[in-house]
């Protein structure tokens, strides 16, 4: 963790009784997120002030303003139900500042939660996972400045950016290589007032701890990130950014079991299996 004060916010959907079109918005500031503290909850308004999609659902018993819930009685979802779901190419070290910022789509359809099977199509290929600290966008933004780039960001989750190589070599765009369905799994909540400036960030593949690097190692930070999406298209409460992997990640296979890691956020975990 890092030394400043942070608060979570997360994405849940109450376990009893179930109901697909439920959501809720709960938040915890507890510091110590493994404590028994950490797992209890506080439900809240929608951070996502005049987002219809990620509206909380109506209240109901146990679940009004204020309530308090265990982490047993829900599931975390994906952290947002973004419009936009970007990703920065070439975002590594010098070599990625060397070069102008480039961002790619990645199809909003593509992200699941944690706990979600990352599903790999027949004939799909080589696949890779890509952790990466990701940026929830907490207000509609447009042409952002380096002075107030921040004040659009809600907080930051854990993306991962899941890639399959062969088509990535085939498609210009790279729309069949990120935006399969699952191939985005965010999550398990939202940090605020998290420093991005030097945080860990790895992969776990299957129990093994891959090389893991940091996000000062990315070409272009968040503030810049920022500054150049917003230069040419409107950002909406939701969105999510993905900014760049600096590490090794590791083919993935059906049957495996993928954890993306970012220091003071958490653990993104993801089953690996083959779709029909």
């Amino acid at each position: 963790m890092t030394a400043m004060q942070t608060r979570r916010i997360a994405r849940v959907r109450p376990h009893s009784p179930a109901s697909e079109r439920e959501q809720f918005f709960v938040a915890n500031e507890a510091q110590d997120f493994a404590s028994d503290a950490g797992k209890v909850w506080t439900v809240i308004d929608s951070p996502f002030p005049g987002s219809v999609a990620n509206a909380g659902a109506p209240p109901r018993t146990g679940w009004q303003h204020g309530s308090t819930v265990g982490e047993d009685s829900f599931s975390f979802l994906a952290p947002s139900v973004p419009a936009n779901v970007l990703g920065m190419a070439h975002n590594t070290g010098q070599a990625g500042r060397d070069l102008p910022p480039q961002a790619f789509h990645k199809a909003a359809t593509s992200v699941v939660g944690p706990g979600d099977s990352i599903e790999l199509a027949p004939g799909v290929g080589h696949v890779d996972p890509e952790a990466e600290l990701t940026i929830v966008v907490g207000r509609r933004a447009r042409g952002l400045t380096l002075e107030n780039a921040r004040t659009a960001v809600l907080g930051f989750t854990v993306g991962n950016d899941v890639t399959a190589r062969e088509l990535q070599k085939t498609d210009d765009l790279w729309i069949s290589a990120k935006s399969q369905d699952t191939f985005t799994p965010a999550g398990p909540w939202i940090v605020t007032g998290l420093d991005s400036g030097a945080l860990s960030i790895g992969i776990v593949h299957n129990g093994k701890e891959l090389r893991h690097a940091s996000s000062a190692d990315l070409g272009w930070g968040v503030d810049e990130i920022l500054v150049y999406l917003t230069s040419f298209m409107t950002l909406h409460p939701g969105d999510l950014v993905l900014t760049g992997f600096p590490a090794e990640s590791a083919r993935l296979h059906p049957g495996d079991t993928v954890t993306c890691r970012v220091e003071g956020i958490g653990e993104l975990t993801n089953p690996v299996r083959a779709s029909a």
